[in-house]
């Protein structure tokens, strides 16, 4: 799908805006700082990467029109082979992935992203009563939400993020590239709904913008002091989903989550039952590398009514080396 919109000083941008066929809900992403856009000339779109090692590993498939995806995505291969690198391409859609075995890719599922459709989204019903008992104690214990700039918030933003990271002990590094960050290039084009107790922020959550057909925003960044009240973040999403709501906004994504909503008829032909084995391996025993059965827990609260499959792909073989660039380049490690 190719729309029209208004231009801007940002390629990536203009181009996660302008080619959605891939219906990609975290392309925003690919404004993140210290991730770099390829271009080609001639050839419209754009391709999001970072280097790590001897490989580029680069995000979310080619934004391009689909007449030009194929010429846009040998040109960044043909740009890595230039930089004696190798392509490994993370968190691509269905679309992307089909295009990207074509082309010669190892093409696996590495997990999957989640989605409220708003519209028909309530709370009410004995499903949630666990849930509204949580949002309603923090409330009761003095939680006040709002919605507001991040630039008149960053002292608190810096406050909460180093009491979150230092929670989690020794040697924890802050995630970047696949996960979202609070200013930059897009923080005009972001939400952020800051928790208060006795005025004194204790949590937030950044929304990123979700183009396509399923647009709306995407549950993004989201951190808290621990050891606050209960019921902390659920309470800060329940107002930003009624804010949405009352927009007329139709879908809240959840983003993603390696290692989740793995489903053997979502492969491709020619998958890597090894990593396939890998994968589900992570999800049941790798909370030292991600957290993804807390991260997943915590995404079917809401009920989502839409998952989906996210896929990795490698420029040969799967390949562990590969697979712990992806990381690499996430700044895990």
């Amino acid at each position: 799908m190719t729309s029209t919109v208004s231009r801007t000083e940002i390629p990536a941008l203009d181009a996660i805006r302008a080619y959605t066929q891939a219906e990609n809900p975290s392309a925003f992403l690919t404004l993140n700082a210290g991730t770099a856009t390829f271009t080609s000339p001639g050839v419209p779109g754009a391709v999001a990467y970072r280097r790590a090692g001897n490989y580029l590993v680069q995000f979310g498939g080619v934004f391009a029109p689909p007449e030009d995806y194929d010429r846009l995505l040998a040109a960044f291969t043909d740009f890595a082979r230039s930089q004696d690198c190798k392509v490994v391409s993370v968190q691509l859609q269905r679309h992307d992935a089909e295009i990207y075995a074509r082309h010669g890719f190892t093409v696996n599922q590495i997990g999957a992203s989640w989605a409220v459709s708003l519209p028909e989204f309530t709370l009410r019903g004995t499903r949630f009563m666990q849930l509204r008992n949580k949002i309603s104690r923090a409330f009761r214990n003095g939680l006040v939400v709002e919605e507001v700039d991040a630039t008149h918030y960053a002292g608190s933003i810096t406050e909460i993020d180093r009491a979150w990271l230092g929670a989690k002990g020794d040697g924890a590094h802050q995630l970047e590239f696949l996960v979202g960050e609070i200013g930059g290039d897009g923080q005009p084009y972001r939400r952020l709904f800051v928790g208060s107790i006795e005025d004194k922020p204790v949590g937030y959550i950044s929304y990123s913008p979700v183009y396509g057909t399923r647009h709306g925003w995407m549950h993004d960044l989201s951190r808290r002091i621990p050891e606050t009240s209960p019921g902390l973040m659920e309470a800060i999403n329940s107002v930003a989903i009624e804010k949405f709501r009352a927009e007329g906004v139709p879908w809240l994504h959840f983003g993603f989550t390696p290692f989740t909503g793995l489903d053997a008829t979502q492969e491709l032909p020619g998958f890597n039952r090894g990593y396939q084995w890998l994968m589900h391996a992570l999800f049941a025993q790798g909370g030292d590398l991600y957290p993804a059965q807390s991260q997943l827990a915590y995404k079917q609260k809401w009920a989502p009514t839409l998952v989906i499959p996210e896929y990795i792909a490698f420029p040969d073989r799967a390949s562990l080396h590969a697979f712990a660039h992806v990381f690499r380049a996430c700044g895990a490690f």
